[in-house]
């Protein structure tokens, strides 16, 4: 099987979306469509964050991004990956409202993800916030995914 992805639920939103009349962002909902079209090569998981994170909203948005997830693994909070994510908002600089971006990282580093993917620069695909993660998963005893979105992993499989 491939390497380990987990997806951000910022991905799935994207691969939901109706097309952007936002030039970057329409760019970006085609990357990720592009990337979706070869996932095949790689082994998805979410968690039960990514799930209740593509619940709300509008109902047809909603009953799209739910789709995407069905048959992707779904992988649970526990209390190593809730103690990382605690030790990500005391210790890295990430704002309190980051919360759920901090279980993200520290689900998928828990778990060995190889990657976790993402559109969100600004909590977890930052580049400053980014190498403070990767210290902290380190110092806790994990292997840190690399973080990237699906622009940077487009290409990965052609190594």
């Amino acid at each position: 099987m491939g390497r380990r992805v987990y997806l951000e639920t910022s991905v799935i939103s994207y691969l939901a979306a109706l097309p952007s009349r936002d030039v970057v962002v329409a760019g970006n909902q085609q990357v990720t469509r592009d990337w979706w079209a070869r996932r095949d090569r790689f082994e998805l998981f979410v968690s039960d964050a990514v799930v209740e994170e593509a619940r709300p909203g509008d109902s047809d948005a909603a009953r799209r991004r739910l789709a995407l997830l069905d048959g992707v693994p779904v992988l649970t909070v526990h209390a190593d990956a809730q103690a990382l994510a605690e030790r990500f908002l005391s210790q890295a600089t990430l704002p309190s409202k980051a919360a759920i971006d901090a279980v993200h990282v520290a689900l998928a580093a828990v778990h060995g993800m190889d990657f976790l993917v993402t559109w969100n620069c600004a909590h977890i695909a930052n580049a400053v916030i980014r190498p403070q993660l990767e210290v902290l998963c380190w110092r806790a005893g994990y292997r840190p995914p690399v973080i990237c979105t699906p622009l940077e992993l487009a290409d990965e499989d052609q190594e």
